[in-house]
């Protein structure tokens, strides 16, 4: 039986394959279908079977159909436009630094030679007769026509008498008419000599001296050993290309890539051409389809890999601006935490105003980031070590600057990192012991009130038109009288707070109450931690911090919790940071996209006292140090150090026969049993919270007011007593 050639198909089936492939024209061709007033075969039928499939004809019609250009469209276009200038001649700061860079380069190379000048004078001279003799045989070899010898020497050897005969012919010519340049030329100097010395100044004669012994001086030199030393070691970084892209984004391992890399492959896509960027090249990276910028980031290793160079180089992000597969791949010319920052402007001391943005720390590519602390909350998170104390210590003494804020610092890790903040400070607190928890909470509640005051004076204000936007203004800050000054407080290790057997869900609350009003009524909350989870930065905190900052953390989980929902899955993936990487982290701040910036290098312990000495003579100057920057002792709160008697005291005005009571009413009895110990309590949620510390929860209970049924959170009598007895229980078996 012969074989058919594959292309060959059999009569039978011819007419069916004309129909699929005018079937696959249609789809892929719409504009080529039959017009309306051709006809059809007879029984054609007016729909088609495409992939067994029953489709209607309409409906292919309308497959990859071109849509008609409006009217005036052609006039209207949506391409971006790129900037006229670039960025380091856009940015006054970058050309400020490319400037000095400039004027920094000419005059350490002018000095470097300079100093070195006798030395290149010796040199010189000293190759003098080298460079003499080298001049010597070069127009020896010039005038005989010595470089035509090995072809002559050739033709002599082949015995070619012809060859031989019209090459030296033309070597003897081209002998006579170099000896008669070299007459010619030889009097034309000796008469340039003699009118020199007749006619032109002294100086000028040596000069032109000098600069012939210099040259003869630099040519008789060696290649090995030239006369002047290099004034800077240049570094040779390799240009980014496309192609070393391709090559390193196809050595991921990523299977997509890969296919459309392979043949035939649709290959990977360049919107723009790759640029210089700062102090680094710039690639716009169209990814294939189906493959995200979260994929090559997973992969931030391998890819340095590919590019050969340092992990700290090498910054890939997504840009938000696009679609999910637009990458911006960023590398450095050196790695980033080696990279040399600019001077930070307030590491000297200068007032800073907290209702404008203060520059924080710098990106990639060596550009200030600014952070404006005023009407935010601040959450960051890392695993130990990785530089976050640190960042909240800038943070903390970028307030200090502004001599209108009250700060309150808790250093919970115990170490003294924030104790350079001392001179400053209205609260400090070192530690996690009895005593510092005790004096901590005491602050807290008094914060707690002041939040509440400041709530009800802005509502005052707004509706004197004081407060148009019902929060805190520069002009209501400055006026002390109003006591609207910005309250910052800080607090390292937070987790301590919240894990704390006994008032740590008091910690939760008021925390919680400070990160979601304080804001707006100029009470800054930062919040630092070494274990970003559901305990150590509670949802309703983390839910609600308006500026994040994300140095290196283990896992997705952790990466959320302190960058926001789904921040992993948008490619950034503060888990991609080296160990190396201190100090750089993920920064979200005012619903701005997420950038990676490195905090100010070098402001350790000593710098950091500094800075707040300049902070303290401001506030003297200005007549705001408080409390522990003056020695004042903190008044702790009685009710942290006594026993506390919540649930007796509930049981002492609730009687036996009411079986469930609104909170609302026992907190009225309370306050009239022991007013200077539950003063505090003005909301539900204040009991509830108290309630919970005790192992005992509130809901939604029957009552009536004003002879009207309502169902509002409560106690059932019944769970305080059962407590009650339960803890007398233990107490008495211990």
């Amino acid at each position: 039986m012969t074989e058919q050639p594959q292309n060959h198909r059999p009569e039978g089936n011819e007419h069916q394959a004309h129909e699929d492939g005018e079937q696959a024209r249609v789809l892929r061709f719409p504009s080529e279908r039959l017009n309306p007033d051709q006809t059809r075969d007879e029984g054609e039928s007016e729909n088609q079977v495409i992939d067994g499939e029953l489709v209607d004809e309409d409906q292919a019609q309308q497959v990859d159909q071109s849509q008609a250009a409006e009217a005036g469209s052609s006039l209207v276009r949506r391409e971006k436009r790129e900037p006229v200038l670039p960025g380091w001649a856009s940015s006054v700061e970058e050309f400020r630094e490319a400037a000095r860079w400039a004027v920094g380069y000419a005059g350490h190379t002018f000095a470097f030679h300079a100093v070195r000048c006798p030395v290149y004078l010796g040199r010189i001279l000293i190759r003098v007769p080298q460079g003499t003799l080298r001049l010597l045989a070069g127009f020896l070899r010039w005038v005989t026509d010595a470089e035509g010898r090995t072809v002559r020497h050739a033709a002599a050897d082949r015995a070619d008498a012809a060859e031989y005969l019209r090459l030296s012919s033309q070597r003897d010519s081209r002998v006579r008419g170099r000896v008669y340049t070299t007459v010619g030329l030889g009097a034309a100097a000796l008469a340039a000599f003699f009118l020199g010395r007749a006619f032109l100044p002294e100086l000028v004669q040596y000069a032109i001296v000098a600069g012939a012994l210099g040259g003869v001086g630099w040519l008789g030199a060696p290649a090995d050993q030239p006369i002047a030393s290099r004034a800077v070691e240049a570094t040779k970084v390799p240009k980014l290309t496309s192609n070393a892209v391709e090559i390193a984004l196809n050595a991921l391992g990523i299977s997509g890539i890969n296919q459309a890399m392979g043949k035939g492959g649709e290959g990977i896509g360049f919107p723009k051409p790759i640029s210089r960027d700062g102090k680094g090249w710039r690639a716009d990276v169209d990814l294939p389809h189906g493959v995200t910028v979260g994929d090559i980031m997973d992969r931030r290793e391998k890819l340095a890999s590919g590019l050969r160079r340092p992990l700290g180089c090498v910054w890939p992000e997504a840009d938000n601006g696009e679609h999910a597969g637009r990458l911006i791949l960023w590398v450095g010319d050196q790695d980033m935490r080696k990279a040399k920052q600019p001077a930070w402007a307030l590491r000297k001391g200068v007032r800073v105003d907290l209702f404008q943005p203060q520059p924080f720390g710098t990106d990639q590519r060596g550009r200030w980031v600014d952070l404006r602390l005023m009407f935010t909350s601040v959450a960051i998170g890392a695993i130990p070590r990785m530089g976050k104390t640190f960042a909240l210590r800038e943070l903390l003494l970028i307030a200090a600057l502004d001599p209108r804020a009250e700060l309150h610092t808790y250093d919970l890790k115990g170490t003294g990192d924030l104790d350079p903040l001392e001179k400053v400070t209205h609260a400090h607190g070192v530690g996690d012991d009895d005593e510092e928890i005790e004096k901590a909470i005491s602050d807290l509640r008094k914060l707690r009130d002041e939040l509440r005051r400041r709530a009800k004076l802005i509502r005052d204000l707004a509706k004197q038109g004081l407060a148009p936007e019902n929060k805190v203004t520069p002009e209501l800050a400055g006026k002390k009288s109003l006591g609207l000054h910005p309250i910052v407080i800080g607090v390292d290790e937070c987790q301590v707070w919240f894990e704390h057997p006994e008032v740590g869900e008091e910690f939760e609350a008021i925390c919680t109450d400070l990160v979601k009003r304080g804001p707006a009524l100029g009470i800054i909350i930062m919040l630092a931690t070494q274990r970003p989870d559901a305990k150590s930065l509670p949802t309703g905190i983390s839910a609600n911090v308006s500026t994040r900052f994300c140095l290196k953390v283990q896992g997705q989980t952790e990466n959320d919790m302190v960058l926001g929902t789904s921040k992993y899955k948008q490619g950034v993936r503060a888990t991609t940071f080296a160990w190396a990487d201190k100090g750089i982290g993920y920064l979200v701040g005012e619903g701005s996209d997420a950038q990676i910036v490195r905090t100010v290098a070098g402001l350790d312990g000593p710098a950091s006292e500094k800075v707040a000495a300049y902070a303290r003579t401001l506030r003297e100057q200005a007549g705001t140090l408080t409390g522990h920057a003056i020695g004042e002792t903190p008044e702790v709160d009685e009710t942290a150090s006594k026993k506390d008697t919540l649930l007796e005291d509930i049981l002492a005005v609730v009687g036996e026969t009411e079986k469930k009571v609104w909170n609302e009413r026992v907190i009225a009895r309370l306050y009239e049993l022991k007013p200077e110990v539950y003063g505090t309590y003005r909301e539900s949620a204040d009991l509830t919270a108290a309630l919970k510390r005790h192992g005992v929860r509130t809901a939604q209970v029957w009552g009536t007011s004003e002879g009207k049924g309502a169902s509002r959170i409560g106690i059932t009598r019944t769970d305080i007593a059962d407590e009650v007895a339960q803890r007398n229980r233990r107490e008495g078996s211990g």
